[in-house]
């Protein structure tokens, strides 16, 4: 609301180390990008509802002073900012808008978000990119909006935009591996990167073979994996393959006779309940699950995958609650006090966040979309965020670094040969069994 300081998530977000803390999504469309005068009467139309698309950021003060340690980021409205004003052309792809936009802060005392229509090289095909200040919204709140502009979506409700999750709140089951969930400032294992290239942030973007992320979720003996439950094991994949031989069943730094620290994915998990589906803002949990690095069969990672992001739905204890809180009270000292660890490769070498719309076959004035594909922020220094996009119409990867300016595409192309080995996995199953028992389809 306007007026009102960030949450914790929210404030830890505005003081991001690494960079602008940008993230967006951007949609493919097939067919010749619409007028932009007909894209702003859309948008002006489905979003004029939302208060927070027309607040801008307000920071407690300059660095060094004492505001800065002391005070916490707060929204304020912006009058005169209508939603179809943040809405532009670009003659550029994705990539040069990467390149150009998200190193670049959003100007002060304008809403931190934008949409621009993005005219590609490839005619006949457009994309949509909705980029934003992280603090402002989540990955579930992007899709709700993007979902609105579809030709079968309807204006969005402004109060139940503002339906704050109360106490109630969709957390991830802990984890029984690697002894339940790690205490908040547990360090795990490392894993190094390429470090190739000049030390700067890297994107990469690659789409995913509809066969072969089938295959891949057959792979599991007990059942058929979900697709994230694939992501997580590829990811997992890609950093065994990473360690050194010597390094994957031990840790030089553990205690003598002790098993080896985990290796940590941190992964998003929305907070909201059923009855606020449609809460626009940041309303997920970064919790953190055990990467198993230490099985080499691909099927077994997927196995060990399995039900790491179940999610229940309980009420927010008063610990968790007093912690927020006072963290909150301070978040310039708690941000450096806790960055050093938080932010460490040994704390979570990679990120992973999977954003997806299940709509079977939505249109943007009769243009059909193509693709989802996640921009995400810029990752702090020797760790790398993968994200998956995906739609009916296939899936897609994001993978961002901040270690060299080749390690993103070198994480990619590892990435499809993790997806590919599981694949023959499933396909090794199938041949193994009698014609009599295969059932299975890979």
């Amino acid at each position: 609301m306007p007026g009102s300081h960030l949450p914790l998530l929210e404030e830890g977000m505005a003081r991001w180390p690494f960079g602008p803390p940008h993230a967006g999504i951007a949609l493919d469309f097939t067919g010749a990008p619409p007028a932009l005068d007909e894209l702003r009467a859309l948008v002006e139309e489905r979003w004029k509802a939302v208060p927070r698309l027309t607040q801008t950021l307000v920071a407690p003060g300059a660095r060094p002073g004492l505001a800065w340690w002391t005070g916490r980021h707060r929204w304020a409205r912006a009058d005169g900012h209508e939603p179809a004003g943040q809405v532009d052309g670009v003659d550029g792809t994705l990539r040069d808008a990467v390149r150009q936009w998200f190193h670049t802060p959003f100007p002060a005392g304008r809403p931190p978000w934008g949409l621009h229509l993005l005219r590609g090289s490839t005619r006949g095909e457009f994309s949509l990119l909705f980029r934003m200040h992280h603090s402002l919204l989540d990955g579930r709140s992007l899709t709700t909006l993007l979902r609105a502009l579809f030709d079968d979506g309807r204006p969005l409700d402004g109060a139940a935009s503002l339906a704050v999750p109360g106490p109630r709140r969709r957390t991830a089951r802990p984890a029984a591996a690697a002894g339940g969930p790690p205490g908040l400032l547990t360090a795990g294992r490392a894993v190094p990167l390429p470090h190739q290239g000049a030390r700067e942030p890297a994107y990469a973007l690659v789409a995913l073979r509809a066969d072969v992320l089938r295959a891949a979720r057959e792979a599991a003996p007990a059942r058929k994996a979900t697709t994230n439950e694939v992501f997580l094991a590829a990811v997992s994949g890609v950093l065994r393959s990473r360690l050194r031989d010597r390094d994957r069943d031990t840790d030089s730094d553990a205690a003598p006779g002790s098993a080896p620290r985990p290796v940590w994915l941190s992964v998003p998990v929305d907070e909201r309940p059923d009855d606020c589906g449609e809460f626009l803002g940041n309303a997920f949990a970064n919790v953190r699950v055990p990467a198993p690095v230490t099985l080499a069969d691909p099927a077994a990672r997927l196995t060990a995958c399995t039900g790491l992001l179940t999610t229940v739905t309980r009420t927010r204890s008063t610990s968790e609650r007093l912690v927020e809180g006072t963290l909150a009270a301070l978040p310039g000292a708690t941000m450096a006090l806790a960055g050093g660890k938080i932010f460490a490769p040994a704390y979570a070498p990679a990120a992973c966040s999977y954003v997806h719309l299940r709509e079977q076959a939505p249109t943007l004035a009769g243009r059909p979309l193509r693709s989802l594909n996640i921009v995400p922020m810029v990752p702090p220094a020797g760790t790398a965020t993968f994200a998956l996009g995906g739609c009916a119409q296939g899936h897609t990867l994001s993978v961002a670094t901040n270690s060299g300016s080749q390690d993103a595409a070198l994480l990619a192309e590892a990435f499809l040969a993790e997806l590919a080995s599981l694949a023959e996995r499933c396909a090794e199953q199938a041949r193994a069994q009698t014609p009599d028992d295969t059932g299975r389809t890979c």
